[in-house]
């Protein structure tokens, strides 16, 4: 089964065209405050706008109310919300009855303290297991994803490059795979040989 692939933070017309063109399964936007990569929603529904249907757009939040959530989600017209903070089941239940496809992300430390019983809660299509601090390019121990893998649809990010990726996937065996510094030339610019390398080498 192919490797399921997002480009996250992309922010201009070309880059979403290569990663489309790669043949990418989703791309990301950030809509949360902070990051080096952060769009707000006009911009995101115009880049939202080229995508063709059968790729997820995901709007990615973190530290927001949900209220603030559904209304950028909606202004952004993405169709999956990724969710970076301390959001509850009930939270994640709200954006699903909203229309939204979910992707709840959290640190490989902190989902290998979860109960199961906390993790079975929260329903959300994709779990993403990511650094402690996302979009910081860095990689993480894996020895808890090995010892108790997430059942179902998991993805991997944290300092996955074109270089990293094929070893990590082939060691921790996840569904798919989210890439944000991997790809860029700079802090927060995204290079097309870098998504194309990217999706190449996580799928070969």
């Amino acid at each position: 089964m192919s490797v399921w692939v997002k480009i996250c933070g992309l922010s201009t017309p070309e880059t979403v065209d290569a990663a489309v063109r790669a043949g990418v399964d989703a791309v990301g936007f950030v809509l949360a405050p902070g990051s080096p990569r952060t769009i707000d929603a006009e911009v995101a529904r115009t880049l939202v706008a080229r995508v063709p249907d059968g790729v997820e757009t995901v709007g990615v939040f973190r530290g927001q109310a949900i209220g603030r959530v559904l209304e950028l989600a909606r202004a952004s017209s993405v169709s999956t919300v990724q969710l970076h903070g301390d959001e509850t089941p009930a939270d994640v239940a709200a954006v699903k009855a909203a229309g939204f496809r979910v992707i709840r992300a959290v640190s490989a430390a902190d989902y290998a303290a979860e109960a199961q019983e906390a993790r079975a809660a929260f329903d959300e299509d994709r779990l993403l297991v990511d650094a402690a601090v996302p979009g910081s390019g860095t990689a993480f121990d894996p020895a808890p994803l090995l010892a108790s893998p997430p059942p179902g649809e998991w993805l991997l990010a944290g300092g996955l490059d074109s270089e990293t990726v094929a070893e990590r996937v082939a060691a921790l065996h996840p569904t798919g795979v989210d890439v944000s510094s991997g790809v860029e030339s700079s802090r927060g610019v995204k290079d097309v040989g870098l998504i194309e390398a990217f999706v190449t080498a996580a799928r070969g």
